[in-house]
């Protein structure tokens, strides 16, 4: 039989796995008898911990949410999850860089060390993609919206556009309300996926751009995507939407399957046989376009438009130039 202290923990963790558990159940698992679960239950609600008796033939116990956090109990995988989440909270969210970072030590210094060694093997560092820069979130706006959308309730929100982003919102104006379905990160942004009940239609919010207004709205029945999931929609949304403005298409004399390793996601890739692909990519400029596809160190054709060929004709002119100025 386990010793009192070590019997609590092995009681909490088993709480925290499940939902409900029987107490006959509980009793087996720490090789106890009943009376002494429903002894050590009351030792952890002195400690803080609500759990809760639940009805049944059996009876059982459950561990419900407090007013105050307890200590928590977690397993090798979890501390170690938590630590990586705590890294990465900093890199987007305003807010919770002090907090992140008070509770990664706190993790850190209780953990055992062929933890920590794991912990502290992992250094994330944040690289921005080229110039795009990526929308720092306000930690209780994101909060707000996730309740929301957990609550399935309807979201009232101020909404700034590029304009207002730099001037302010008009405070006048009505407030935007959807029903919120999913947060989803795209491109180091994070996004509200929401059906947008004045415009009647699925939107995308960056949630940087929206200000939470309270109270919210009635709760609501989720309604259905219009793609397989969450992540195909997002997709779809914003291939449609391209940001970028120059888009031109060329045929590469290289396997379809290296350069869409290669690509990462940067373009569209057809297979036109096994030593040739199509490729549909975007930039800011024609120049830029050109270029870009001229860094693969293959042949290739460039099918249009015809600004993306002019711009590589007036690219080759310039090379030409550099290469007869060099001296011999």
């Amino acid at each position: 039989m386990l010793e009192t202290s070590a019997r609590l923990l092995a009681l909490l963790s088993l709480l925290q796995a499940r939902r409900d558990w029987p107490g006959r159940t509980l009793a087996d698992r720490l090789e106890v008898s009943p009376r002494t679960v429903r002894r050590d239950v009351d030792r952890l609600r002195e400690l803080g911990y609500p759990v809760q008796a639940t009805r049944g033939p059996d009876g059982g116990y459950r561990l419900d949410a407090g007013s105050e956090l307890p200590p928590l109990l977690f397993d090798d995988d979890q501390a170690v999850a938590v630590a990586v989440a705590l890294q990465t909270a900093t890199m987007n969210v305003q807010g919770v860089e002090e907090a992140a970072l008070r509770a990664l030590a706190t993790v850190r210094q209780v953990m055992p060390a062929r933890l920590r060694h794991r912990v502290d093997a992992l250094r994330v560092t944040r690289v921005v993609k080229n110039t795009w820069r990526e929308a720092d979130i306000d930690a209780e706006h994101l909060l707000a919206i996730g309740m929301a959308v957990r609550a399935r309730e309807v979201l009232r929100f101020d909404y700034a556009g590029r304009r207002e982003m730099a001037e302010g919102v008009d405070q006048d104006r009505p407030p935007r309300r959807t029903e919120p379905h999913h947060l989803v990160t795209w491109g180091g942004r994070w996004y509200l996926v929401g059906w947008d009940l004045d415009r009647k239609d699925w939107r995308t919010y960056r949630v940087d751009r929206m200000t939470p207004r309270s109270p919210g709205g009635p709760r609501f029945t989720p309604r259905t995507l219009p793609a397989p999931d969450v992540a195909a929609f997002i997709a779809e949304r914003f291939e449609r939407h391209d940001p970028l403005p120059c888009r031109g298409t060329a045929i590469l004399n290289a396997p379809a399957a290296v350069v869409n390793d290669w690509l990462r996601g940067q373009g569209v890739v057809e297979d036109f046989g096994p030593d040739r692909c199509r490729v549909t990519a975007g930039s800011w400029s024609w120049t830029g376009l050109a270029a870009w596809f001229g860094m693969f160190d293959v042949d290739f054709e460039l099918v249009g438009p015809p600004e993306l060929r002019a711009a590589a004709a007036g690219l080759a002119g310039r090379f030409s130039r550099a290469v007869g100025a060099a001296p011999s």
